[in-house]
């Protein structure tokens, strides 16, 4: 299975601007070199591997473990980038504080480059931010989402929720090119991402996973088919949960499923469904599109798909950590000024003594940042 999640916890603290300063230039000269040597697309498959963020994360001087490793990491990237992204081919949407202005981030991109392929990166990042949400219901809320795309049109979203609970945040990976083709288009729900790390294994409701597909299979049909049927099987689970797993089901065996005790809100729970039904479906993946179907739809979908029918789904957890110059918190030892100039002056005279035109030569420095600004 494609893996690409990372648990890290929650830091509420805030990078110092020295810090963040030098950060961006490094991120800007490591991003500048990839590109330079093996095209932009080559660097958005290097992000989506949760690996390689984090050493890039550790590289720039960010914590290991922190929840700051994917906002800092990001927003240095973002602010590296932004003067020099139509040299680079590059672009960088969303953010901590700006995921929700993610779609309309793409659309200006789209006006004044003139990219006709702009609203299918509006879907892609709509249903990315969709199914970490209400396909992996891991008790991680989305918070932050980052979109980053190319002048071809290729993407990679690197996005993280936090668990109030335990205090953690996990991150979720995607790359365009890595989603399965179904039909002559990107499959978005069958096990999307391009790969999840983590150091705690939970037991999520896993409808990505392949051993999902015949729960969304009946949950799509109950919306398209049997909405009334659907409605009064939930209602049937609700007034009798303990009396329900004893039954045997279809001469299907009884797999226990977490929201069995949840109280659904039925009325509103039917006016979602009918609505979808009007919308007719064809696929789960538009069915998921719609407006209204969140969690609690696609929760309740799933159970009585899983109590009435049998269809189990997947409960699996879709997740499988180096330093440079030291890291913001102390840890494993605090930020090394020197040792970071000196690896900044090292990237810049690196670029000098490339075997390069004297213009090309230029024209990498402009791209490495105007550092003495």
């Amino acid at each position: 299975m494609k893996t690409g999640i990372a648990i890290l916890p929650l830091d509420y603290g805030r990078c110092p601007r020295w810090l963040f300063e030098r950060m961006t230039r490094l991120t800007r000269g490591v991003t500048t070199a990839i590109i330079e040597e093996f095209g932009p697309d080559e660097f958005l498959k290097r992000l989506s591997d949760p690996v390689w963020f984090q050493s890039l994360s550790c590289v720039i001087g960010m914590d290991w473990n922190s929840s700051g490793t994917t906002a800092i990491t990001l927003g240095a990237l973002k602010a590296g980038l932004f003067e020099i992204q139509d040299q680079l081919g590059i672009y960088v949407c969303g953010g901590k504080r700006t995921s929700r202005e993610t779609p309309k981030e793409i659309e200006a991109y789209g006006i004044s480059r003139q990219f006709s392929f702009a609203p299918k990166l509006i879907y892609a990042s709509k249903m990315a931010a969709k199914i970490d949400s209400s396909l992996i219901q891991d008790n991680y809320q989305i918070y932050q989402h980052n979109f980053l795309f190319t002048k071809s049109g290729n993407w990679a979203v690197v996005q993280q929720g936090m668990n109030i609970e335990d205090q953690t945040a996990r991150r979720y990976h995607w790359l365009s090119s890595a989603l399965r083709q179904a039909w002559g288009k990107a499959d978005f729900i069958e096990e999307p991402h391009s790969g999840i790390i983590s150091d705690k294994k939970v037991k999520p409701l896993n409808l990505t996973a392949k051993e999902s597909d015949q729960n969304r299979e009946i949950s799509l049909r109950q919306v398209s088919e049997e909405p009334k049927t659907f409605l009064k099987n939930l209602a049937l689970i609700q007034r009798h949960p303990k009396q329900i797993t004893l039954l045997e089901l279809y001469n299907r065996e009884f797999h226990w499923h977490p929201v069995v005790d949840e109280k659904f809100d039925l009325k509103r729970l039917q006016k979602t469904i009918f609505f979808a039904q009007d919308q007719n479906p064809q696929s789960f993946e538009q069915l998921l599109s719609f407006k209204n179907v969140g969690p609690r739809t696609i929760r309740a979908l799933s159970l009585v798909s899983e109590v009435i029918y049998g269809a189990k789904p997947s409960y699996k957890d879709p997740a499988r950590y180096s330093f440079s110059v030291g890291g913001k918190d102390g840890t494993p030892f605090p930020v090394d000024r020197g040792v970071y100039d000196q690896t900044l002056a090292i990237m810049e005279k690196g670029i000098k003594k490339s075997q390069i035109s004297l213009s090309e030569r230029e024209k990498a420095f402009q791209r490495l940042g105007n550092v003495t600004k």
